[in-house]
């Protein structure tokens, strides 16, 4: 280690060098010495809880102002190998000032850190990407051998295929060769050990994505906002969700994650976002990103926070509305902005509406009056409510139906044919129409056309 006068940089560990090898059944002791107070890290499968571990923290070097801390660890066993690492606190944006060391606790009974001798530990897999079979050996002289199943012995030529001691076999660019049941295989003492891995083969295949609100979603304030984002994936793909949405950086909303598996075709994967007692700064867009290695997706919804509940109606400057007889359908139309929903009642001259004509259909703050006739004109009322807080609003138009002109006699003599009057004698001509508004009539005297036939 570094002299206890000099600055220390990276804290510094008791043992020289990156490798330690250690009996099973002995202790491991390690001593970190640095300028400010430090931590430990620990091989995953050692448990931090563990009481076989024992941490002591103390002052130590000139006058006492470095920082010790002593790791012992009894009864090592096969599994406590790996890295141990002294580490100063660093924020995520610094590089990590640390020191560390990788133990092998030398067990010949146990040649692997980790068994699978029954079933074999699955490895996900991208085609061209790095994976690592993680067959890692309890001391650093182990040979190793990496077989395929069915047999075939896959050597290490330190470009392809590359063994590490501390990791295993690292294969940098894994082809369709290496897709299948991997086993590793060792021999200690005249007895052979294996240990079985499976590779399987991620896709990045993402067939949908879809949020469980609308693409806009209103909020009074208090209330709680649940999103859902719904992944449906191939079955060999694995995705990272995240979100982005206006209190991130406060960390206003909760995330839970989870896989659902059961589905044949597809694997389904969930990440609900849960903002509590929503308030303004919780108001703006939500997005959901989906990536699967180059494979990327996003869904987005939009929140708006209001402070009260209300129901803002527009009334019409023209309350005085006409439509002609016949048409196919009307459409008597307010523009209404209002939250939460209110209820719509559509009055027809003061009687509920949709109830009076199975022709009328209410549609949002809308009324639609099908195959318009003349008994549709009166008085229409909208009246919106919101009973359990006493807010209402209502508005009044007056829909006249215009007829057009009809006249019900087929001729307009009274006299039969043929059309024969005497000179100077008096005729009474009627006609008789009907109409919204009253029609007008006029009339028009043509000459007759006559017929002379020639006298032979």
């Amino acid at each position: 280690g570094s002299s206890s006068g000099s600055k220390l940089k990276v804290p510094d560990l008791s043992i020289n060098g990156t490798q330690h090898v250690v009996q099973a059944g002995q202790t491991l002791n390690l001593t970190c010495r640095g300028e400010m107070v430090h931590s430990w890290s620990l091989p995953e499968t050692l448990s931090k809880d563990s009481k076989r571990l024992k941490v002591i923290k103390y002052a130590c070097g000139r006058n006492g102002k470095q920082s010790c801390s002593s790791l012992t660890l009894s009864r090592t066993q096969a599994s406590d190998t790996g890295n141990y690492s002294c580490r100063y606190p660093t924020s995520p944006a610094k590089k990590k000032k640390e020191s560390t060391v990788y133990v092998f606790i030398n067990d010949t009974g146990n040649p692997f850190v980790e068994m699978h001798s029954d079933i074999p530990k699955i490895i996900h897999m991208t085609l061209g990407r790095e994976v690592i079979i993680p067959c890692r050996v309890t001391a650093p002289n182990i040979a190793v051998t990496l077989k395929k199943i069915p047999p075939e012995t896959l050597i290490p030529d330190g470009k392809t295929i590359i063994w590490d001691s501390m990791k295993g076999f690292r294969i940098p660019k894994a082809t369709y060769r290496f897709i299948g049941l991997l086993s590793c295989e060792t021999t200690v003492g005249g007895h052979k050990y294996s240990t079985k891995y499976l590779t399987h083969r991620e896709t990045n295949t993402i067939f949908d994505v879809q949020l469980s609100t609308p693409r806009l979603v209103k909020l009074l304030k208090g209330d709680s906002l649940v999103i859902n984002c719904t992944v449906t994936a191939a079955w060999n793909t694995r995705v990272q969700m995240t979100w982005t949405y206006p209190g991130e950086t406060r960390r206003r909303g909760s995330v839970t994650q989870r896989i659902d598996q059961k589905n044949t075709e597809a694997n389904i994967f969930y990440s609900i976002l849960v903002v509590d007692k929503v308030r303004d700064i919780d108001k703006g867009q939500y997005t959901c990103h989906v990536k699967s290695g180059p494979s990327i997706k996003a869904v987005n919804t939009t929140v708006i926070v209001y402070d009260k509940r209300f129901i803002n109606l527009k009334r019409r400057r023209k309350t005085a509305l006409e439509v002609v007889a016949g048409r196919k359908s009307y459409r008597l139309s307010m523009k209404v902005k209002a939250f939460p929903s209110p209820e719509v009642i559509w009055l027809k001259d003061g009687l509920p509406a949709a109830e009076k004509c199975a022709r009328y259909v209410v549609k949002d703050y809308s009324l639609i009056i099908k195959d318009v006739a003349e008994e549709d004109a009166g008085n229409y009322t909208i009246i919106l409510s919101m009973r359990q807080w006493n807010l209402s609003k209502n508005h009044t138009v007056t829909l006249t139906v215009n007829v057009k002109p009809q006249i019900y006699e087929n001729a307009v003599s009274s006299f039969p044919d043929p059309n024969l009057y005497l000179l100077s004698s008096k005729q009474v001509l009627t006609c008789t129409v009907y109409g919204i508004p009253q029609p007008k009539i006029t009339w028009m005297w043509y000459p007759c056309r006559q017929n002379r036939s020639k006298k032979r």
